[in-house]
């Protein structure tokens, strides 16, 4: 087998909840909706999940657990996943980043690694 047959793309987009943040108790939450894409060439299921979130003041939350929202998704060649989940921060700017171990149908497993992304209110980050 060859790299290529491990292959899945994370794609990550965010939204600012206003409405369950409290700026003066230092709370804001943040959506996030990921997109899991198979590029690979055989089914995978996404086993564990392991998030480094940080804020503005360099706080690291580490975040480990079994699958996504309640779930271990087989994900067949070119499908995808998609998830939305939150995070809390106690400043208004922040990043994400971590990777998924995932196991293809063959039993090699391997990580998936998400791309950091951004955590921020609205006009914060031009």
């Amino acid at each position: 087998m060859s790299e290529k047959d491990y292959d899945i793309e994370v794609k990550a987009e965010t939204n600012y909840i206003s409405d369950q943040s409290y700026p003066e108790e230092e709370r804001f939450v943040f959506a996030y909706k990921i997109t899991l894409i198979n590029q690979g060439q055989l089914p995978a299921t996404l086993l564990r999940r392991h998030w480094l979130i940080t804020d503005a003041n360099c706080k690291v939350q580490e975040v480990r657990g079994d699958g996504v929202v309640g779930e271990q998704p087989r994900i067949m060649p070119g499908e995808s996943f998609q998830y939305t989940s939150a995070a809390v921060l106690e400043t208004p700017v922040g990043c994400m980043q971590g990777s998924y171990e995932m196991i293809a149908d063959d039993g090699v497993e391997f990580n998936a690694p998400i791309p950091i992304f951004n955590l921020a209110t609205p006009n914060t980050i031009h």
